[in-house]
């Protein structure tokens, strides 16, 4: 894969869970040559692994995350992310994609009809939400 990309800190979960959906996400999050890693997707996923499996499994997890490049909030960026109808977190997650031109991946359905986005709609009805 040569393309950037960016994961949403849903797919982010599933991969280090290890779900039956981490195929989904891997060859993204594997090319970390190419991958963008928003600071909030770290703060998201470290905070639900550290509450669910505590701190050992979520420094794992940051560790991890730190093999892409990792992208402050800054105040452009802000700026870029507001202007998205998205909540806070995942707006933020989708202008560092389209700051870099990258595809987001995500199985969050409110990112599924905007540009630059793969989508893999959920198959349960069960939430899985990161905060």
């Amino acid at each position: 894969m040569s393309a950037a990309n960016v994961v949403d800190s849903s797919g982010w979960l599933e991969y280090c869970t290890d779900s039956d959906r981490a195929p989904l996400f891997a060859a993204a999050i594997e090319d970390a040559e190419n991958l963008f890693v928003p600071v909030i997707s770290v703060y998201e996923v470290f905070r639900k692994v550290l509450r669910e499996r505590g701190e050992n499994d979520a420094l794992q997890v940051a560790s991890m995350m730190q093999g892409g490049q990792l992208i402050d909030l800054d105040f452009a960026l802000a700026l870029e992310a507001a202007r998205h109808p998205l909540p806070l977190a995942d707006s933020i997650i989708y202008a560092t994609a389209m700051r870099h031109e990258a595809t987001l991946w995500t199985q969050d359905e409110h990112f599924k009809d905007l540009p630059n986005v793969r989508y893999f709609p959920r198959q349960s009805t069960a939430n899985t939400k990161t905060e």
